[in-house]
């Protein structure tokens, strides 16, 4: 499946939020967009996930779907950021139990333990190490029933250290999630990949790190594509 942002832009009370910014994200892939620090970033990952209304343009899913029940936002600011004077038990809790799997205090040990993170069960979050932080948030908004996309807002703002992120956006891509990671303070000569451009309609695919599903779109539109190319052979 992917997600196909056409020429969306989105407009704030005080003016234009994000220009007419067209991009994909498909499943199995990693997409890396990069755009100017503010509000306009998250204003895209809220359109991608059918949060926020475009203004102009449209966002669409292939094969067609609730936009909402697919799409998870992982960390934006202001809008899914954990509260930091919470402790990662409480966090996890509350992922979990919005994703409709069992939170009960022993659940959420078991599932730190299961993802080597028991011993900063009482720690704050604003003191988790942010590779620790940026992995957490992605693998229980992972957990979440149908979510098949991730859109990772600016977890360059935790760290300069792309592999921080990059290495969590890839094990996912790879795990057949479609996958996109929002920058801003990362320099362009420092990204894994040609990024999309905020306000470009023109971008680089999506990188692939797993086949697709048998059966997808995305497989069948791969499908059409060598049958083309075999009869331009031919």
């Amino acid at each position: 499946m992917q997600v196909h942002a056409d020429r969306v832009s989105l407009d704030g009370p005080h003016g234009p939020l994000l220009p007419p910014t067209s991009l994909r994200v498909a499943e199995g892939s990693l997409t890396v967009v990069h755009g100017e620090p503010g509000v306009g970033i998250t204003a895209l990952a809220l359109a991608l996930s059918g949060r926020l209304r475009p203004t102009t343009g449209t966002v669409t899913a292939d094969p067609a779907g609730d936009l909402r029940s697919l799409v998870a936002v992982v960390d934006a600011p202001g809008v899914s950021e954990p509260d930091e004077a919470l402790t990662l038990r409480v966090v996890a809790g509350e992922e979990l139990a919005l994703a409709h799997r069992p939170a009960g205090k022993p659940d959420v040990q078991a599932w730190l333990s299961a993802h080597d993170a028991a011993p900063f069960a009482e720690t704050r979050f604003e003191n988790l190490e942010p590779a620790l932080r940026i992995r957490l948030l992605t693998e229980l908004a992972a957990e979440r029933a149908g979510v098949r996309v991730l859109v990772l807002d600016t977890p360059d703002r935790h760290t300069s250290e792309v592999a921080t992120w990059t290495g969590v956006a890839r094990a996912h891509a790879e795990r057949g999630f479609a996958v996109a990671v929002l920058a801003a303070t990362t320099p362009l000569t420092a990204l894994p990949q040609p990024p999309a451009r905020i306000g470009a309609a023109e971008q680089p695919d999506p990188v692939r790190f797993s086949a697709p599903e048998a059966g997808s779109a995305t497989e069948a539109d791969a499908g059409n594509e060598n049958e083309t190319a075999e009869g331009d052979r031919a």
